[in-house]
């Protein structure tokens, strides 16, 4: 695991990263917080500010508050932003949500200082997002919580095609990252009027019922819970975050960046805040896809449904386990390169009318509960979601590498692996990993 060191190396310099490494092993909190080692003593050279340190594509995307959408996606009739050729590439600075949201008060200098951050160590785009943006009403109840940059016309990209999108980098923009879980939300969520979901008590509901504070209509009282989560090298020289386990101890796990949200527009919509373009749940059009192995080296797959493509990323993570379950992952802000591609011919062909993913060692299909997003009502069943997985795998199967049908169901049993993507955004999902070796 030492691809997200050598990916900071690249960005920082190698005297530079070492000078952060140093600076967080020898800042630790004290036993059993969790206040920041703190990028106290921190090179600023550490971290990413917008224009600062490498660029790696032709084309550059800051994330502006008067360009972004924060909680919503473009529709299929939106302004790029930018606009490129088929197969350039392009780098864009994407800002995290948490630190900057309405219960975490929407200043992220003051609540980055008191996890003991300094100022020249927030990023500024975070703080213009939260201060500046004014394209919406944020509505903290209703919107979704995505800094949401793009759109990105690709020429050439038309409805029918597919967009391939090849994740070329994934650095880190700051050495430290949030994991947030919010009241009714999660995989343990109290429901709408106080019900509790099948399956647990009422005392199991996450964040407990007695701290729930939605009632007072102050996004600040509502109880949430947002755990800063400071980066740390391992002793083999892997890039951890860190999270204290009580007794002193701590509890360590390797860093994966990667993106959340990569997504082309989908649905029609006159306004910027139409519910069909909550950025929440995932769609067709893929979006807040949630999937854990579309890091750096990997390539998505979107259907094309609107001239240029329309590309947009936003939710960046350091880290996330499958099913995301608390809510967020390690969220944190990166700078992510990607080539993007118009393509008509040659792609899966599941790709022409579903997202689907590839690593350099497998194939992954994936399913989605209710793919249209939050248009005719949301369904969040994970038996949807992994019946259009194996769907998805099977045409793959069938018509890109030529099995019988009844043996690719087969071998899919025997042979392949099925992870819940995630639980919480509403339209669930579910993606197969189907091992190139097999092949």
């Amino acid at each position: 695991m030492h691809k997200v060191r050598d990916a900071l190396i690249a960005a920082l310099g190698r005297r530079t990263f070492l000078r952060a490494v140093a600076a967080v092993g020898a800042g630790g909190a004290a036993a059993g917080t969790i206040a920041a080692p703190a990028m106290a003593g921190t090179s600023p050279g550490a971290i990413l500010q917008p224009g600062k340190g490498p660029i790696h594509g032709r084309h550059y995307l800051r994330s502006r508050p008067d360009q972004v959408r924060w909680g919503y996606v473009p529709s299929t009739g939106s302004a790029p932003v930018l606009r490129m050729r088929s197969g350039e590439t392009v780098t864009v600075d994407t800002v995290s949500h948490e630190g900057i949201l309405e219960d975490q008060g929407r200043d992220p200098v003051t609540w980055f200082a008191e996890r003991g951050v300094k100022r020249g160590d927030v990023l500024t785009d975070a703080v213009d997002i939260a201060r500046g943006y004014t394209r919406t009403t944020r509505n903290f109840d209703v919107d979704g919580p995505h800094v949401v940059t793009g759109p990105i016309h690709v020429d050439g990209a038309a409805p029918g095609d597919v967009l391939k999108v090849e994740i070329l980098s994934a650095l880190p923009r700051v050495p430290y990252g949030v994991i947030s879980s919010r009241h009714g939300k999660g995989a343990l969520p109290r429901l709408a009027g106080g019900a509790v979901p099948a399956g647990i008590a009422e005392s199991e509901i996450m964040p407990p019922v007695a701290t729930d504070g939605r009632a007072t209509g102050d996004p600040r009282r509502y109880g949430n819970v947002s755990v800063f989560t400071p980066v740390r090298t391992s002793r083999r020289g892997d890039l951890t975050g860190v999270l204290p386990r009580g007794r002193g101890k701590q509890v360590t796990f390797p860093l994966n960046p990667f993106m959340g949200m990569m997504g082309v527009a989908f649905a029609d919509a006159a306004a910027l805040t139409d519910p069909a373009l909550n950025s929440i749940p995932p769609t067709l059009g893929g979006g807040n896809i949630d999937i854990n192995l579309l890091g750096r080296g990997s390539t998505f797959y979107l259907p094309v449904f609107a001239e240029g493509a329309l590309f947009y990323v936003g939710d960046p993570h350091m880290a996330m386990g499958n099913g995301e379950v608390a809510l967020t992952a390690m969220e944190g802000s990166l700078r992510a390169t990607y080539r993007l591609t118009a393509v008509k011919k040659g792609a899966p062909s599941v790709a022409f009318r579903y997202p689907f993913a590839e690593t350099p060692d497998a194939w992954v299909p994936i399913g989605l509960s209710d793919p249209d997003g939050s248009q005719g009502g949301q369904g969040n069943d994970l038996d949807v979601a992994m019946r259009r997985a194996v769907v998805n795998a099977l045409d793959f199967l069938e018509h890109d590498l030529g099995m019988n049908r009844a043996i690719a169901y087969a071998y899919l049993s025997a042979a392949a692996d099925f992870h819940v993507s995630q639980v919480v955004d509403r339209t669930v999902g579910v993606h197969a990993v189907i091992p190139k070796t097999h092949f």
